[in-house]
């Protein structure tokens, strides 16, 4: 029995729900209902009572909770005693548009609590470094999850981002129909995943190919073309700087498709520790990289 099905429990009696523990844990209501029968096998005991519409923990459920409870707890601070150097190398790919928005952070917090885990990065696309991870060529990678992960590997969200609609500078216009008549629309790489959301919201919205035939893989490509009056975008806008460097306006749509940028790895390498500590201090760069996003919303 894997000792995170013990964690799922609690999630359960914490959250209240089958529900409420697999949105906290990031899983399927069936993946958790999957773990409770499992423990319920190898305890031998009914943990939930599944009469009615919802299922409800049973008092075996708080008991077992409460003498596993204290077990876990130690566990969890002999893992993270400092006399257990976190070293070795790990191989990171990044989505290029993370890289100056993650990676800085991300370095400074290694170095200060794990000075022996050196991280190596590569650069690419989403699909790429996801094939790159299944193939074992990559430890792990930060890139834009599809809307259906690929099997066989562990996702961890990161932080979400709501594609951004640039426009050149002074432009007051706010509705996309509009602008679209305007100018031409400069598209985002198809071949990417928001590229190809990108490509279904505007579709959805006009009815219609719009006007325009250019297609870069770069926000910094598309940035100065906007900038100069030659178009507009709906881009994964990581850097609200570019605005800066190329004098543009950038509107977030209300309904704009959301991309959701996660850690992704294989699911045999989730107890890694050299992993758990990568994703912990992932997490915490992240949370800086959220608190620094601003945009107009319209």
């Amino acid at each position: 029995m894997k000792i995170e099905v013990f964690n799922t429990l609690q999630a359960v009696l914490d959250g209240g729900s089958l529900a409420g523990a697999a949105k906290a844990l990031h899983l399927t209501p069936s993946a958790v209902s999957m773990q409770m029968k499992q423990l319920e096998a190898y305890v031998g005991q009914q943990l939930f009572d599944r009469s009615g519409l919802e299922v409800r923990p049973l008092p075996a459920a708080y008991e077992l909770s409460e003498l596993l409870g204290g077990m876990l707890t130690r566990l969890d601070a002999f893992r993270r005693q400092p006399s257990f150097q976190v070293e070795g190398h790990v191989q990171l790919g990044m989505l290029e548009s993370m890289l100056p928005v993650v990676l800085p952070e991300l370095l400074k917090r290694l170095r200060s609590r794990y000075p022996l885990l050196h991280v190596q990065t590569r650069r690419g696309k989403s699909a790429e470094l996801t094939n790159a991870v299944k193939a074992g060529d990559l430890d792990a990678a930060v890139v834009a999850q599809p809307a259906r992960g690929v099997s066989r590997l562990h996702w961890q969200p990161l932080l979400k981002r709501g594609l951004t609609l640039m426009v050149p500078p002074q432009e007051r216009e706010r509705s996309l129909t509009a602008l679209l008549k305007r100018y031409e629309w400069i598209r985002y790489d198809r071949n990417t995943v928001s590229g190809a959301m990108a490509t279904k919201y505007i579709y959805q919205r006009v009815g219609s190919k719009p006007a325009g035939d250019l297609e870069f893989d770069s926000v910094r490509a598309i940035a100065p073309l906007v900038s100069a009056g030659l178009g507009i975008s709906l881009v994964p806008l990581m850097e609200p700087a570019i605005a800066t460097l190329y004098p543009l306006t950038t509107i977030a749509l209300r309904d704009a498709p959301v991309l959701q940028f996660s850690l992704v790895m294989r699911k045999t390498d989730m107890e890694s520790r050299q992993l758990l500590a990568l994703q912990e201090i992932l997490l915490a760069a992240t949370r800086v990289a959220d608190r620094d996003a601003t945009s107009e919303i319209v």
